[in-house]
């Protein structure tokens, strides 16, 4: 349950304009299709009728049940399509937008904070499949449940899956065996190789993550449910969930950017195909 207070439900209910059961300018269908690609639930699950069927119930209920985290997260991303939407009116009502906007930020911060894996949302398949987005919500469940112990066999399958995407989409030639650090290598060489990566510094945190990751394939293999193992102690599991998926959050970012990029000088040349000279 996050632990929103009923001053800061007030201020978020007033920004995404909840009073009379809608939410923002969403429909039913675009709603729970911005909730999912947000944290991976649909807001028509049974548990989030609770208070009504309105979208705002639904999204009250939302909060009520989901942990800090989560909510925080779904905040946060409501809060940038709000920005972006409606950059310039004033649907608050407020006289000092930006500030309001500033402090409905700040409650979704603190949320965010109350995640034992901050980046846990990060988990989010990269490919549309029915089991991989099966995969990837059971290995969210375990941090939502404060288990990473009990998650690191899924979480490394994950990582496979969507490192073996990741090569597909960049091209790169993979065997079907090839290991998880294997495969982050041939990722990372591509990055350099095609200077989507700034720094020195950016390749060496990445390629001292594929030693990590070699290790986790150890790890997966002798202390974790995949096999009939002792499992790993708490800390060390949290502390491979934290890393895995920050690393996983910043090729997400290198990812989107990389895509807006393409689709920036796609658009361009589509322009200058239609100048008639």
């Amino acid at each position: 349950m996050a632990d929103l207070t009923i001053l800061e439900k007030r201020s978020l209910e007033k920004l995404l304009q909840m009073s009379g059961g809608y939410v923002l300018n969403f429909s039913n269908r675009t709603l729970d299709e911005f909730i999912i690609d947000s944290v991976g639930k649909s807001i028509y699950d049974t548990k989030y009728s609770e208070n009504g069927d309105s979208k705002a119930n639904r999204l009250r209920t939302f909060w009520k049940v989901e942990p800090n985290h989560i909510v925080g997260k779904l905040i946060a991303d409501l809060l940038e399509y709000y920005n972006a939407e409606y950059a310039s009116t004033d649907c608050v009502g407020s006289a000092d937008r930006d500030q309001f906007l500033d402090s409905c930020q700040r409650i979704a911060q603190r949320l965010l904070q109350g995640a034992c894996v901050p980046e846990i949302t990060a988990i989010i398949p990269n490919s549309v499949e029915k089991d991989f987005a099966a995969l990837a919500k059971s290995v969210r469940e375990f941090i939502d449940k404060n288990e990473p112990e009990l998650g690191l066999d899924r979480l490394h399958t994950f990582v496979v899956k969507y490192m073996r995407v990741l090569c597909e989409k960049r091209g790169i030639t993979i065997g079907r065996d090839k290991p998880l650090h294997s495969l982050a290598g041939e990722y990372v060489k591509h990055l350099k190789e095609q200077s989507d990566i700034e720094t020195e510094m950016t390749e060496r945190i990445l390629k001292s993550s594929i030693s990590v990751l070699e290790a986790f394939n150890r790890v997966r293999n002798d202390q974790s449910l995949a096999h009939d193992n002792p499992i790993l102690n708490y800390d060390e599991s949290l502390l491979i969930f934290n890393h895995v998926t920050s690393a996983i959050k910043f090729i997400q970012a290198l990812e989107q950017k990389k895509a807006s990029t393409k689709k920036q000088s796609i658009s361009k040349s589509e322009l200058i195909d239609e100048i008639p000279f």
